[in-house]
């Protein structure tokens, strides 16, 4: 026997990390960014699914709180690892670097059992209109960006690392975003398709550009 729990429920916070070491692997093995960056966004449409998914499907107690324990365990692999894993392997590893990837270690994790602690207490009670601070999975959205903003400026000037300077920055100021008392508005309703939609058009431009 297996231990964990296996509800059908979980599947997407799993494929989330499959997208995740997946990226990983790409950049690792071919150092090929545009598959990277496009897994780092299919892993952040799995975090926006998973939670939506979850409560459409038939739980007991336990696997609800496996599936939140699950959730706060792939975004920490999925928003954080993932990031961290990709400026060490491109060598953005100069000592301020390192300060920034173990800031962004740090609060990640911080915030993350903050936002467990909320639940399991019950105090986290349904759906909020608003974040405390900046959620984990915006890695997702900001890291690709920065990317894609580099490719058009390299098209401009090839001698300056833009991407480099865009990461270091983001890695630090999502680090302090993390744990940073500010209400971030939470997506509803019709903001998830809309969302889906620039994921898929930030897919595109990662292979058109």
């Amino acid at each position: 026997m297996l231990i964990g729990k296996y509800n059908k429920s979980l599947i997407i916070s799993y494929l989330g990390v499959f997208f995740a070491v997946l990226g990983m692997y790409f950049l690792a093995h071919g150092n090929d960014m545009k598959a990277t960056m496009t897994c780092f966004l299919l892993a952040g449409v799995c975090d926006m699914l998973d939670g939506m998914v979850a409560r459409m499907m038939k739980r007991d107690k336990d696997e609800e709180m496996f599936g939140i324990q699950l959730d706060s365990l792939a975004d920490t692999v999925d928003f954080v690892v993932f990031p961290i894993f990709v400026g060490l392997t491109l060598g953005f590893s100069e000592w301020y670097q390192v300060i920034g990837y173990i800031l962004l270690a740090m609060a990640g994790v911080q915030r993350l059992c903050h936002f467990n602690v909320l639940v399991i207490n019950k105090k986290d009670k349904g759906p909020v209109k608003y974040y405390s601070g900046l959620p984990v999975t915006s890695t997702s959205i900001t890291f690709p960006i920065a990317y894609l903003i580099s490719i058009i400026l390299l098209k401009i000037d090839s001698s300056w690392n833009i991407f480099e300077t865009l990461f270091t920055i983001l890695t630090f100021a999502s680090a302090i975003l993390f744990v940073l008392n500010i209400k971030v508005p939470k997506p509803r309703g019709k903001a998830y398709p809309i969302m889906g939609a620039l994921a898929v058009l930030g897919v595109i431009l990662i292979w058109i550009l």
